[in-house]
């Protein structure tokens, strides 16, 4: 955090005056051109204004300039892939202005500085070149104009901003930095804009080196001396509380600035009671170094907090206290602007939002975010994992490309370093190909800064790595290692509900903390009331050709159902994750990707918030936080669903990495029923230690009294606190009427449309493989149906559970764990091939990318008879599934009641497309 102020003593003690202006603001009005055929700057030039005005800071998307979008909406490429830019333009632009620096400016430096733009930048002051050229993408863009500046005179100062790709950073423009997945690929300038004057011999930077453990702060001073001759200068440190302008501490000496830059160190010793940053206890302070030379004074200030964070062995620690990471992805994701904001009310938001839900932790996914970002991070206490802009599965063979990262290592490190929040550093997103250039690059970024954590790579595909943490790694980034998966996405649809798992086995002998890599990515279907909130530079063509699809089918008044239904599922998803991480000791934290949505690469919607950070209905925070907290009670229990001749069991435990350990804690459980409370008890706990705590009691509640079908709530609470978390199983009979009445069942085509024929009742199950029908399972859709084509497109049930044939199989409208048995014995029949106006008593929610109306259970009258047609297996090992007898039972015993009286009329031959099932018995 930077707060740098240049004064001069030229007044007399006492005397009135007036402090002179050092910074000449260049926001507002500039004039522009755009040099799409990079003609450049011809000789008569000169220093000339340009015709077409535009606002800076800012973009020419938001000026509307460039090549104006003509797509329509449209389920199909580009127009699904992302966000579209209304105006978009690649190449060079001249920005040019009038400026006028004070004429007493003339004994001084004059600094442009312009904080954020894509790639290069070059300027000219009257048409004369500034030596140099910038092309940071993550730093701010700096310029010596003094030997071009004449104070006191109008001139013309001219930016040309060049935003084509300089090196290939990533397959597709995908990495974060420069893609049009989520920020664009913009032209123009943001952030603080102006022209600062500076004392000849100045300080240049402060880097500040705290240690916690001691109670110092080491102040690293680099001196410029633009002078022609060595002078000797007097420097101070001292060290004040940010907020309340405590004095801490403060220390001076003496040193000669040579010509150019020379380096001079200082260290404070802080109160042995100095506070320490955290994410409870987020202290900062302000590092003010003064240097004097002569009459002139140069003052630099720069924010820092004390803190301490290292690894002991598998763990993260923090000021001497294990710390657990609960992470989201930011991948620059800003959908009015299609920009990343430089103001921190903007940052306050995005992080109050990821506190709602229990975060704290941001990983920057591929990018490196502006000192507003920061600011607020170190404000609210988070702690930020930073990557260089890069997502490469090349990277190494070409040496520009690696040469311009190195340089950018250094600047991040220069401009953000000091952060306390900064706490996380990789090279990269996935990255691949030479490990050994890799290895290099970070151990040059270590040995620079050591005030960081750093990584090799988060994840990597590349043969022979990521399946355990490289030589120099600090932490380990992963979704797997060499002994099995450390996250549920690739084990949910295969097993069943269990909820004593964790990830130990895969673990086993990690020497360094492990992180979960880029947690969930359940597809959540699309909210199609978002469309009217894209006001600025980018058009939601991907909602607007979903709505207009739902719409052509009839499907429009399901859009809101889909959302909460699909939202429910993927939230039950993200709480076992969480929670298997929680109850893994040598696991220090998770990446969720994400808490909001991801409207690029074939726009993800895989948050519980929409892609403004506002919530979708589906999850309140304080519901995520049950399972999403610095406290969290845990209970590790087999199974989801019970018959009633068995005894719940469960074992008590709590993940605590809060501020302090907790002495003499209890424990309620409580177990309910429809709000109805069927038992409770206490456990006492003496002591909870920070981190995992297992083996802290048991539940053990016979079910018994449970006589009918039921949903019971498993409640789990830290007494006195606010700490509480809850589980859904399911209890059934453990024996149930297997009789068929007056209902046929078959699994045979020419059988059903013969009982039918007779006027019977008719229960159709056959294999839906036969019917060319859509797989069932249980996970959603994977990141995106457009991204990831080949893959089964639903995304859970959505049900009325108040209809008769569900009144013995208790049900929400949505997904819980009761159905996992049902989509994994399933497939999904599109009944609009049979009739568009049947209406299923069990949906399957289609992808939003084709829409197709699918069904996992429909009825329907067939000329005198009545017909169910189950999509679900009930035919196999139905002795083992307890869910799919109940299911069934349920069934059974609403088409055996008068209550079994079909609404919809289809005729026999609209149910061919059922044939295929004709030969099975």
């Amino acid at each position: 955090m930077k707060n740098t102020l240049i004064a001069w003593l030229f007044c007399l003690p006492f005397a009135s005056c007036t402090s002179p202006v050092t910074q000449m603001d260049l926001s507002g009005q500039w004039t522009v051109c755009l040099d799409s055929t990079d003609v450049g700057m011809d000789a008569s030039f000169g220093g000339k204004l340009f015709d077409t005005s535009i606002t800076l800071p800012g973009t020419t998307d938001e000026a509307r300039l460039g090549t104006k979008c003509t797509l329509k909406p449209a389920l199909k490429k580009p127009q699904l892939l992302h966000l579209t830019r209304a105006y978009s333009y690649v190449g060079p632009a001249w920005y040019s202005r009038e400026i006028q620096v004070p004429s007493d400016w003339k004994e001084k430096d004059c600094i442009l500085h312009l904080e954020r733009v894509l790639w290069d930048t070059q300027v000219w002051i009257d048409g004369q070149k500034v030596e140099g050229h910038e092309e940071s993408l993550t730093t701010p863009h700096k310029y010596d104009l003094t030997p071009y500046i004449q104070p006191g005179k109008k001139q013309v100062l001219t930016v040309r901003v060049d935003n084509r790709k300089r090196y290939d950073m990533s397959v597709n423009d995908l990495a974060h930095a420069y893609t049009d997945a989520t920020q664009v690929k913009w032209n123009g300038i943001l952030g603080d804009m102006y022209i600062k004057a500076v004392e000849k011999i100045r300080v240049e930077s402060l880097q500040l080196y705290p240690d916690a453990a001691s109670r110092t702060v080491k102040a690293v001073v680099s001196v410029y001396n633009s002078s022609s001759q060595t002078v000797p200068v007097n420097l101070s440190l001292q060290v004040k509380g940010k907020d309340d302008g405590k004095s801490y501490a403060s220390v001076e000496t003496q040193a000669e600035a040579v010509k150019g830059y020379s380096t001079v160190e200082l260290t404070c010793q802080l109160e042995d009671n100095a506070p320490l940053w955290d994410e409870f206890n987020p202290y900062l302070y302000d590092a003010s170094v003064e240097l004097v030379s002569g009459k002139s004074i140069s003052l630099t200030t720069e924010t820092f907090g004390l803190r301490d964070i290292r690894h002991e062995g598998n763990k993260l620690v923090m000021n001497e206290k294990p710390i657990f990471l609960r992470g989201t992805l930011e991948c620059c994701i800003f959908p009015l602007t299609g920009t990343p904001p430089t103001d921190e009310a903007s940052w306050e938001k995005l992080y109050a939002s990821a506190r709602e839900y229990g975060m704290n932790h941001l990983r920057f996914h591929s990018w490196c975010p502006p000192e507003a970002a920061f600011n607020v991070a170190d404000e609210m206490g988070f702690y930020v994992q930073v990557e260089l802009p890069v997502w490469s599965v090349t990277l190494g063979k070409d040496s520009a490309t690696v040469e311009f990262l190195r340089a950018e290592a250094k600047r991040i490190s220069k401009e953000y370093g000091n952060h306390p929040s900064f706490c996380f550093w990789s090279i990269g997103n996935e990255l691949q190909y030479d490990f050994n250039i890799l290895a290099s690059m970070l151990g040059e970024m270590k040995a620079a800064d050591d005030r960081h954590l750093y990584t090799t790579t988060s994840f990597t595909f590349e043969k022979g790595h990521g399946d355990w943490s490289e030589n120099q790694d600090d932490f380990f980034v992963t979704q797997w290692t060499k002994k099995g998966w450390v996250r549920g996405q690739g084990v949910f649809n295969q097993e069943l509900p269990s909820f004593d798992k964790d990830f130990r086995a895969s673990i086993d002998g990690m020497e360094v903390p492990l992180v979960t890599h880029e947690v969930g990515q359940y597809s959540v279907y699309q909210d199609l009331t978002e469309i009217p909130k894209y006001t600025g530079t980018l058009m939601p063509l991907n909602f607007m050709a979903v709505k207009e699809d739902l719409e052509k089918k009839g499907l429009i008044d399901k859009a809101p159902q889909y959302l909460q239904a699909s939202g429910k599922l993927a939230a039950i998803l993200y709480k076992e994750e969480i929670e298997r991480a929680l109850k893994t000791p040598g696991i220090s934290g998770f990446q969720l990707l994400d808490l909001h949505d991801f409207p690029g690469q074939g726009t993800a919607l895989v948050g519980l918030l929409n892609a403004f950070g506002e919530s979708k209905g589906i999850l309140t925070g304080e519901e995520f936080r049950g399972f999403c907290a610095p406290v969290v009670p845990l209970l590790r229990f087999p199974k989801a669903v019970y018959t009633n001749n068995e005894t719940f069991e469960a074992q008590i435990e709590l993940c605590n990495y809060g501020k302090d350990e907790l002495k003499n804690s209890t424990l309620s459980w409580e177990i309910t029923a429809d709000g109805r409370s069927l038992g409770k008890g206490k456990t006492p706990a003496a002591a909870l230690a920070f981190g995992h705590n297992g083996g802290l009691g048991k539940i053990s509640f016979p079910l018994q009294q449970v006589t009918n079908a039921s949903k019971l709530e498993v409640c789990l609470s830290l007494d006195g606190t606010a700490y509480r978390n809850r589980w859904n199983v399911w209890v059934y009979p453990s024996s149930v009427d297997t009789k068929w009445g007056d209902v046929k069942y078959t699994r045979s085509y020419d059988e059903a449309m013969a009982l039918l024929k007779k006027g019977e009742k008719v229960l159709f199950d056959p294999d839906w493989r036969t019917l060319q029908g859509i797989e069932g399972k249980f996970v959603p859709i994977f990141w995106s149906p457009v991204h990831f084509p080949n893959q089964a497109g639903t995304m859970g049930v959505l049900c009325n559970p108040a209809h008769p044939a569900l009144s013995e199989f208790p049900t929400e409208y949505y997904s819980d764990y009761q159905w996992w048995d049902a989509m994994s014995h399933s497939g999904a029949i599109e009944v609009a091939r049979i009739d568009k106006n049947l209406q299923p008593i069990v949906r399957v929610i289609d992808d939003w990318f084709t829409n197709r109306p699918l069904a996992l259970l429909f009825e329907a009258k067939v000329g005198k008879g009545k017909l169910l047609v189950s999509g679900i297996d009930f035919w196999q090992d139905m002795d083992k599934r307890t869910e799919a007898r109940q299911l069934l039972y349920s069934l059974k015993k609403y088409m055996c009641s008068d209550r079994f009286n079909p609404s919809s009329e289809v005729d026999a031959k609209d149910l061919s497309i059922l044939s295929s099932a004709k030969n099975q018995k």
